[in-house]
């Protein structure tokens, strides 16, 4: 009885989806050509356009790789490449420990810690901008009684971008790191606890093993986060200060998205130029995204 009533009830579960399959391309369809509209379109756009002089992309001419090597042979895109991945590395150490240590503090059973993370956490939910010019303000304030100010020094703008986007960020990627502290297997905890493993052994050996995939996501973020940073790089310093390097004038803290925002505002000859950087800026943090994702996916622990 039990085995005619599972076959009578597949059959209706195959007669209920039949249609739904044999709607399928209707459904999909809208959203498929809205992402071939909004997105694969734009981007093979932008690639052709690299190899173009453009004003607006009716107008363009073939120029071949001539943008590519423009690009690279301007100073103020190799410092700011500079400038993005030393960003990246500090913002990926800084903001990762500090956002598990958080975490792991806040999985303690302390008292009123709902609060605490909500307070953490309302930094992610403020603008880039606004943020930029309200830290400028801070920034300045402070080094005012030193007599000098942000913008004024190289170091200052990297350390203050640096502060700011930790700030910002840590609250988001501590919620992540709760999620997946909260979702450690208590009997591996408790076989540690008898086997004689301290808090330090725990957090090591069984903690941190099984936060792995939390560790992924929170390391993609922070460094495609970093490398696609803009609007507080833009509010806090603009890039500021200039000094004069071997083949022109170089803003000292701008980074890459800046970069080839100020290159598309030079003239109108250089609009290749800027999508050119645009494409390798792509590529760029395409490689390393799948490159951390691999180098993390693989030590994660199989639950």
């Amino acid at each position: 009885m039990s085995k005619r009533s599972s076959s009578n009830a597949a059959t209706n579960g195959n007669l209920l989806r039949r249609p739904i399959r044999r709607c399928f391309p209707l459904f999909i369809l809208p959203t498929f050509l809205c992402f071939i509209i909004g997105f694969i379109w734009p981007f093979l756009q932008g690639i052709y356009l690299s190899f173009c002089n453009f004003n607006t992309p009716k107008d363009a001419t073939w120029v071949g790789i001539q943008n590519y090597v423009k690009g690279f042979k301007d100073p103020g895109f190799i410092n700011a490449f500079k400038n993005t991945a030393a960003f990246a590395v500090v913002s990926i150490i800084v903001i990762n420990i500090l956002a598990f240590t958080l975490a792991y503090a806040l999985t303690q059973k302390i008292k009123g810690s709902n609060l605490f993370r909500t307070v953490f956490f309302m930094p992610n939910l403020i603008g880039g901008v606004v943020l930029g010019y309200v830290w400028q303000l801070i920034f300045d304030a402070i080094l005012r009684r030193y007599n000098t100010y942000l913008t004024s020094n190289a170091t200052y703008g990297f350390w203050g971008l640096v502060i700011l986007v930790a700030w910002q960020q840590i609250g988001y990627m501590m919620i992540i790191y709760i999620a997946g502290l909260q979702a450690v297997p208590e009997d591996m905890m408790e076989a540690a606890r008898i086997d004689g493993a301290n808090r330090w052994q725990t957090l090591i050996h069984v903690t941190i093993p099984n936060v792995m995939p939390s560790i992924t996501i929170c390391t993609f973020l922070t460094l495609t986060n970093s490398f696609k940073l803009f609007d507080q790089n833009m509010a806090l310093t603009g890039g500021a200060p200039e000094m004069m390097l071997a083949g022109g004038k170089v803003k000292m803290t701008e980074l890459l998205a800046l970069n080839i925002f100020s290159t598309y505002n030079i003239n109108k000859n250089w609009h290749g130029v800027a999508q050119a950087k645009a494409v390798v800026f792509f590529i760029l943090v395409a490689i390393l995204a799948i490159a951390q994702q691999s180098a993390t996916r693989s030590k994660e622990v199989q639950q």
